[in-house]
């Protein structure tokens, strides 16, 4: 069910955004740019507006043609190198984080997001899986980000670019949001908290009024 984010959602984002943290869609200095280009934009007839006030006021939007679409049928792999299958994930909600070790809004993010799987593991079967999807570093540059930084969920490999490919993902941190049934559902183009994901989810587990 795609959504908006309600004024509550957009209160508990202010402080990251003083901050200075901008959600954005076009390019800006605190995404770091994948190596390789991503798959070009097209218009979408069905729009999920995620609204963020950011530092000067204005407000942005992060809209994508996957949106109510199936979810890529990507891969990758897994720190242990054994093959993680996205459509597999059916059944769950999922959230996929993109992700540089060397990016330093990621790094600015990242106790938000051991926040939020804590918060999701809590909830037991009904929470959401988040899976951290390397855009970028080498396997020894993620590990120790991992072991200096914390976080303890499963890390996907891009090894062959298929999500990025698939999502069209230029720059990091990105998070996608797919529901149990395996459709997209949501894109932020930014920093996010906690707050921010555990606010979306709920909006979209809510039934339609």
């Amino acid at each position: 069910m795609p959504v908006e984010l309600d004024a509550d959602v957009l209160a508990a984002d202010a402080d990251l955004v003083d901050a200075g943290r901008s959600a954005v869609t076009v390019p800006r200095s605190g995404r770091r740019v994948a190596p390789i280009a991503a798959v070009g934009a097209a218009l979408v007839a069905g729009i999920l507006v995620f609204m963020l006030a950011t530092a000067n006021g204005r407000q942005a939007s992060a809209s994508t043609p996957l949106l109510d679409q199936p979810a890529p049928g990507v891969a990758g792999t897994l720190a242990d190198g054994s093959r993680f299958e996205l459509s597999r994930r059916k059944g769950s909600w999922v959230v996929l984080n993109f992700f540089d070790p060397a990016c330093v809004p990621c790094i600015a993010e990242h106790p938000e997001l051991i926040r939020f799987v804590d918060q999701q593991r809590a909830l037991g079967t009904s929470g959401a899986e988040f899976f951290t999807i390397v855009q970028n570093g080498s396997r020894d540059e993620v590990a120790r980000f991992f072991a200096e930084r914390g976080g303890d969920w499963p890390v996907v490999y891009d090894d062959g670019s298929e999500f990025q490919i698939g999502f069209g993902v230029a720059q990091v941190p990105e998070t996608w949001i797919i529901d149990p049934s395996g459709f997209v559902r949501g894109r932020i183009i930014s920093t996010v908290t906690a707050d921010d994901l555990n606010g979306v989810l709920e909006q979209m587990r809510s039934p339609l009024p």
